[in-house]
C-alpha cells in the first residue's frame, strides 16, 4: 500500500507493506542516489533490526554508519543532538547526504531534528518501528527535541524523502508501546473519520486489532496526511491533530518523561478534555462515554495520579498551542469530527478539574 503526502515545496510517499524492512536498501535507492547514510536509532531497535537495515542499505550501494541512542524520552535532548552532529561531522556527511531515522516517535523526531539542522539541513528517511510513530510522528514534518520547561519546545518542520512502515516489527514491542498507538489511532477515528470509529468499536480486542493492522495504519495515516497537505506549518486546522494532546503533554512533563508514554497521556487528556466540554455545553452528551468505552477496551489509562492542577497548568502553559494569553483547544462537534476552540489561558484550569 502507499500513500502520497503532497505539499507546495516537496511531496514524498508513505510505503506500507509487511516485511517492508526487508527491502530497505532497495527502497532507498529509489530516493536517494548511492551517498552516506548515517542511521540513527536506539540501543533496543539496534539490537534487533540494526544489523539487517545497515546490510541491506550497503548492499544497495550505501556507505552506512550507525548512531545509538539510549532508549526512552529522556534521550530527546539537546545533548543527543549535539552527540549527533559531533558523530555525523566525524563521518564525514555533506549536504548530499543524509540520515535515516529506525526507531520510535523519540528516534524519528531526533534524527529529523538534526538531519534539518547539521549543515542548515541535509535529506533524511523515516523507518518507524513502533506503531505511534507508524501512525503519527513519522508523517508531516514535525522535529523537535524537549526542555526541562516542556515536551517538543525546540523544533523545526522538516519533511522526510520517503516513509517505510513494516507491521511485522510491531511483533517485537511490548504490549503497552502497541497500546500507546492505538491511542492515536482513536484520536485519529474521533475527529476525522467515523469510517474509523466504527471500525475500531467492531473490534473486540488488541489481539483482532494487530490482525487488521495494516487497514489501520493506513486509515489512520490517511487523516494525517488531509490534515497535513491543508495546513503544513500547523497554523489552521492541523491542530485538530492535537485532540487530548495540552493536557496529555502537561502529564508526560509533570509526571517525568517516560513514566506515563505519549499515547497514555493523549488518551487521558482526551477524555479530561472532553468531559470538561461536555460538561460545558461544547460536545454532545455521551462523547466522553465514547472515548472512555474505546480506551479502555484497548486497555488504555483514562485517569491519572497525582493529580496536581496547578504543576498541569504550569506546564500546559508552555505548550506551542498558547498564543498570548489564550490557547487553543480542540473540542468534538461529535465523534469523527473535531474543531478549534480558543479559550483564554486562564480558562484551562476549568478543564483540569477532576
Amino acid at each position: 500500500m502507499k500513500l502520497d503526502v503532497a505539499l507546495p515545496q516537496h511531496q514524498y510517499t508513505l510505503f506500507i507493506e509487511r516485511g517492508a524492512l526487508k527491502q530497505v536498501g532497495e527502497w532507498a535507492k529509489t530516493l536517494w542516489k548511492p551517498q552516506k547514510i548515517a542511521i540513527i536509532t536506539d540501543d533496543t531497535v539496534k539490537s534487533l533490526y540494526g544489523e539487517q537495515v545497515v546490510e541491506n542499505l550497503s548492499k544497495a550501494g550505501f556507505d552506512v554508519s550507525v548512531f545509538s541512542i539510549t532508549p526512552g524520552e529522556a534521550s530527546k535532548s539537546f545533548d543527543s543532538a549535539i552527540e549527533a552532529y559531533t558523530f555525523l561531522a566525524e563521518q564525514g556527511l555533506t549536504r548530499s547526504d543524509g540520515v535515516l531515522a529506525l526507531g520510535g516517535g523519540v528516534v524519528g523526531d531526533l534524527a529529523g531534528f538534526v538531519a534539518s539542522t547539521y549543515l542548515r539541513g541535509i535529506h533524511f528517511l523515516q523507518v518507524p518501528t513502533t506503531l505511534l510513530a507508524q501512525v503519527d510522528s513519522s508523517i508531516g514534518g514535525k522535529t523537535a527535541v524537549n526542555t526541562p520547561v516542556a515536551k517538543n519546545m525546540v523544533g523545526t518542520f522538516a519533511q522526510p524523502d520517503g516513509v517505510l512502515i513494516d507491521a511485522d516489527v510491531l511483533q517485537t514491542l511490548e504490549p503497552r508501546r502497541v497500546r500507546e498507538g492505538i491511542a492515536e489511532i482513536v484520536k485519529s477515528a474521533a475527529i476525522a473519520d467515523i469510517d474509523l470509529w466504527k471500525k475500531l468499536t467492531s473490534l473486540e480486542n488488541e489481539e483482532e486489532l494487530l490482525e487488521q493492522v495494516d487497514e489501520l495504519i493506513l486509515a489512520s495515516c490517511n487523516v494525517k496526511r488531509k490534515v497535513v497537505e491543508e495546513d503544513e506549518l500547523d497554523n489552521g486546522n492541523r491542530l485538530i491533530l492535537n485532540f487530548g494532546h495540552t493536557i496529555g503533554h502537561a502529564i508526560e512533563a509533570t509526571a517525568g518523561y517516560g513514566v506515563v508514554t505519549h499515547g497514555e497521556g493523549v488518551a487521558i487528556g482526551m477524555v479530561q478534555m472532553n468531559r470538561i466540554a461536555e460538561e460545558k455545553g461544547l460536545t454532545p452528551k455521551g462523547t466522553t462515554e465514547e472515548l472512555k468505552e474505546m480506551l479502555v477496551k484497548f486497555h488504555l489509562p483514562i485517569s491519572h495520579t497525582p493529580w496536581n492542577e496547578e504543576e498541569l497548568y504550569e506546564a500546559l502553559t508552555h505548550d506551542k498551542k498558547a498564543r498570548g494569553n489564550q490557547i487553543k483547544t480542540i473540542i468534538l462537534e461529535e465523534i469523527g469530527k473535531a474543531r478549534i476552540h480558543t479559550i483564554d489561558t486562564e480558562e484551562m484550569h476549568d478543564y483540569l478539574q477532576v
